[in-house]
């Protein structure tokens, strides 16, 4: 959308607000509120997320029908409402929400944007002029039985789900498949295991990959669990949570028609007070966010490092090449999907922390950092979405196991002597490894050097596949 909005840039037509006349362009079917807002707010930037409008949109065609079956909206206006809305709930009239999130912090902007463009749209379905408010009112028809306190959190709960569940789970969910395909695939390959970024005693790679597996199934069910709480929505709680200004059946209409729309298992909030006042549910589901994004870290930082070299770094994983790497050293590869999911997490776990502050700021009846806190879940969810997808596909589906090079690593430890502990005792494995790392030499050569075991006794206690218990996963 053209972001010059003066007379010069199109013609104009005259709307009415309950503090005047406003100019609007001919062409937009926005109204007067959404010019003001555009004319006092910041404008650029941080978009109202396309979700929230649709999921408005959704709102305004399941609070139609509800109050068309209460008699409290004509039936034929009733449906007019319904296909403009239908329109805006496809995308299709995207054009037309040009705010930010940078205003009222109820939202109070965008959802009169919303009103604005159904009843605009409306009146043109019905043959008539937009910017008139007849035959269809912004306010008195498409809001009707709403506030924007309770319609725009409303959204946010629909908007907040779908993106959880349709982006977010599904990335996760085969990032874990992936992974714990990989550790079947490691199974036998031992390795050596590192604490404090020092050697220490063998693991399996499987092993390994299988610790990664878990942990991103466990972020996969934690996400789950917070999409599932912010089923419960407060439409019908109007201003201040206590319905003024709707019929008492319109709650339960309206929202079960949101779930026919949806798809999904919206229910009545058992207290609209605290899903108006405070947003603890989407603070939630933002911390599930953040416990995946601060596993994506740990497990691509792992890889990437696991994956370095390859002749001069770690190089026990041979990661896939998928372009070249410098712009002056020819040949060069680097961990791309690492990268872009490890900046996707340092980005949500700062979408997060700001989130948090504004989950906080509820003053009395209503939290008014609504659109910040929208607008940050959304984000957060699509960046490690994509990414974690990238990851997936792009690096995880395609690790091999530098099996000579792990082999190497294993044999050179100076860990193993731990095997030695229960015959010699600890003290003089400590001498041992000690001595064989100031010789440069073997912990078989200490050993031997020592007295404390011959080649015989050492060799049968010096099985670096035998100190991993058989009953470890993918072990």
């Amino acid at each position: 959308m053209p972001d010059d909005v003066s007379p010069a840039a199109d013609p104009r037509r005259i709307e009415h607000d309950s503090l005047g006349p406003v100019s609007v362009p001919a062409g937009r079917l926005w109204g007067a509120q959404t010019q003001r807002a555009l004319e006092h707010f910041a404008r650029g930037g941080e978009a109202m997320p396309p979700a929230v409008v649709r999921a408005l949109a959704q709102i305004k065609i399941a609070a139609a029908r509800a109050n068309a079956e209460l008699g409290l909206l004509p039936a034929a206006l009733a449906r007019l409402v319904e296909a403009a809305a239908a329109e805006v709930a496809s995308g299709a009239l995207d054009g037309h929400f040009p705010l930010s999130i940078w205003q009222s912090g109820s939202g109070t902007q965008t959802n009169m944007n919303v009103n604005e463009v159904v009843a605009n749209r409306a009146a043109q379905l019905a043959g008539a002029e937009p910017g008139r408010k007849d035959p269809v009112h912004p306010n008195d028809h498409v809001n009707l039985g709403q506030s924007t306190n309770d319609a725009f959190p409303t959204a946010m709960h629909m908007a907040a789900v779908q993106a959880l569940e349709q982006e977010l789970l599904p990335a996760l969910e085969a990032l874990a498949q992936a992974l714990d395909a990989k550790a079947g695939a490691f199974a036998a390959v031992v390795k050596i295991g590192r604490t404090h970024l020092q050697d220490a005693v063998p693991l399996t790679l499987g092993q390994e990959f299988s610790g990664y597996a878990a942990q991103v199934a466990a972020a996969a069910r934690g996400v789950r669990a917070g999409a599932q709480a912010l089923l419960p929505v407060p439409l019908g709680g109007t201003a201040v949570g206590t319905g003024l200004g709707a019929h008492p059946r319109f709650v339960g209409l309206a929202v079960g028609h949101l779930r026919a729309l949806t798809g999904r298992a919206f229910t009545p909030a058992p207290n609209r007070f605290a899903l108006m006042a405070a947003h603890d549910g989407l603070v939630a589901a933002s911390g599930a966010v953040r416990t995946a994004a601060v596993a994506l870290m740990k497990i691509a930082n792992d890889v990437r490092w696991l994956g370095s070299g390859p002749r001069c770094g770690l190089g026990e994983l041979l990661l896939p090449a998928n372009e070249p790497g410098s712009s002056i050293m020819p040949g060069k590869v680097n961990p791309t999907q690492c990268e872009a999911l490890t900046m996707a997490c340092a980005y949500a776990l700062g979408l997060d922390a700001g989130l948090a502050v504004a989950g906080s700021q509820g003053n009395f009846e209503l939290n008014v950092y609504k659109p910040l806190l929208i607008h940050n879940l959304l984000a957060m969810t699509s960046a490690l979405a994509g990414t974690v997808d990238g990851f997936t596909r792009l690096c995880v589906a395609g690790i091999e196991a530098d099996r000579e090079r792990i082999a190497a690593t294993v044999d050179k430890s100076l860990m193993l002597v731990t095997a030695l502990v229960p015959a010699i005792g600890y003290d003089m494995a400590a001498r041992v490894a000690l001595l064989a790392h100031a010789r440069g030499g073997t912990l078989r050569e200490a050993c031997l050097e020592l007295g404390c075991l011959d080649a015989e006794r050492f060799d049968a206690l010096m099985d670096p596949a035998g100190m991993i218990p058989a009953t470890s996963p993918h072990g």
